[in-house]
């Protein structure tokens, strides 16, 4: 008998024989027809060439070779029991690590003063905080959760929208008590001083600076350094800040609950997945800007 030759489908079939005694019954068992049960017997006989059962008038009785590998498959058996009891219980317990990522603003302005709650209830879940705007962490899978501002997600990632996203112009309240004759702007990397809401709100501007991600457009913005375009998520959670009754086209970006398509959702992943998704809809006047304080 060599054991590279087994594995525990196999092993399987010839332990609910050997209790059942019978094809149909051993095939009730294993869920499947009496003649599945056949052909699986026969071909681990066959690998082992050796007889394992002694077909009597009634029923299937071990040779001494079956009675040899049974206890083997029991202990094969007690050990996948032991794996799924380990894995599922890991699952069911809702502990272990889990890898959430999303931008600085995201994370500090709608998830993290969220999260003692969402300790309270998993205390067992150890939660690690990516702070990234780069979609790249969840193609090579170092995420399990993505929190994203985009206005279409990639195609081999697989989510839901949760909210659309609003923006506003705003401005510190010092800047707008000491406004200068020429408006002063802060505009996002690549953007064309020939932007619709400048165009239609003002006859000149002065560029002050240009840049590449919110957090640094947002400091900017309340040093005094001018006006910007901002999600209002972003504008109305500063307290110097103030939003201008300049009104903007909706936009087609919104806040995705993204992860990768290969990912398998364990327990601790779906009751992140819904803490997540009603912590951020709850949050929906902030997003949608529907409590914004105006100059």
């Amino acid at each position: 008998m060599t054991n590279d030759r087994l594995n525990w489908d196999d092993l399987r079939y010839f332990l609910a024989l050997a209790r059942n005694g019978t094809m149909s019954e051993a095939g009730r068992e294993l869920r499947v027809k009496h003649t599945t049960v056949a052909r699986r017997i026969k071909s681990l006989e066959q690998n082992l060439a050796s007889r394992l059962f002694d077909h009597l008038p009634q029923g299937y009785a071990m040779t001494q070779v079956g009675e040899n590998l049974y206890q083997h498959a029991l202990e094969m058996e007690q050990r996948a029991f032991a794996v799924n009891r380990e894995v599922l219980g890991s699952d069911t317990q809702l502990s272990g690590a889990l890898n959430l990522t999303a931008s600085h603003n995201v994370a500090s302005v709608l998830i993290t003063p969220h999260l003692t709650k969402f300790h309270q209830n998993y205390p067992e879940v150890e939660l690690n905080l990516l702070c990234s705007i780069d979609l790249a962490d969840l193609t090579v899978r170092q995420a399990d959760i993505a929190i994203r501002l985009t206005a279409k997600p990639p195609q081999h990632l697989i989510g839901k929208k949760l909210l659309p996203l609003r923006h506003g112009i705003y401005a510190s309240t010092q800047y707008l008590t000491q406004a200068p004759k020429t408006p002063q702007v802060i505009l996002w990397l690549g953007e064309s001083q020939q932007t619709d809401w400048l165009v239609k709100s003002f006859e000149n501007v002065k560029v002050m600076m240009r840049a590449d991600d919110i957090t640094t457009i947002l400091s900017c913005v309340e040093n005094h350094m001018g006006l910007a375009r901002l999600p209002c998520f972003v504008g109305d959670s500063s307290a110097q800040l103030k939003r201008l009754d300049i009104a903007l086209p909706p936009s087609d970006w919104g806040i995705w609950m993204l992860s990768h398509v290969d990912l398998r959702a364990t327990a601790r992943v779906r009751v992140c997945r819904e803490f997540l998704a009603d912590t951020i809809q709850d949050n929906r006047c902030l997003v949608e800007g529907l409590n914004s304080h105006y100059w």
